[in-house]
């Protein structure tokens, strides 16, 4: 019996130390970046909302590239999580269509809610801004 406790003794991997732990540090040597004003997407938001009410919107992929091969879009917005293939062939044709993108920071469910959607939506084309200074705003950004 004295020989088997002796053996964990021995080995040092089956004891835990109560020595501490020197590849961790302590949880206020990390800092965090500071958080993005929220000031910006509100107002976007706000906007969009009155773009929505007042003015004239397609919302999805499909409808968004039919208006901009048109050539009615005046500002696409995009969401942050859409696939790169279709953010650059967004991009490449309002390039072509001469009309703004805008990218927006949440991914493509806030943009749905945004909206005042209860749906996700990646892209949308604003046509007629209405009431809304939007177009103004996206191009100073």
């Amino acid at each position: 019996m004295q020989k088997l406790h002796d053996d964990v003794q021995a080995n040092p991997i089956s004891q835990p130390s109560t020595a501490p732990s020197k590849d961790r540090t302590s949880p206020r040597a990390y800092t965090m970046a500071p958080k993005k004003s929220s000031k910006t997407s509100d107002s976007i938001n706000a906007k969009l909302a009155l773009t929505i009410k007042s003015g004239k919107v397609t919302l999805g992929y499909k409808s968004t590239l039919k208006t901009l091969r048109a050539g009615k879009a005046k500002l696409i917005i995009i969401a942050g999580n859409t696939p790169p293939l279709r953010k650059s062939e967004l991009e490449y044709y309002s390039m072509l269509a001469k009309c703004s993108v805008h990218h927006f920071s949440g991914n493509n469910i806030e943009l749905g809610t945004a909206c005042g959607k209860l749906f996700r939506c990646s892209t949308m084309a604003i046509l007629d801004a209405g009431d809304s200074d939007i177009l103004s705003s996206s191009a100073a950004q």
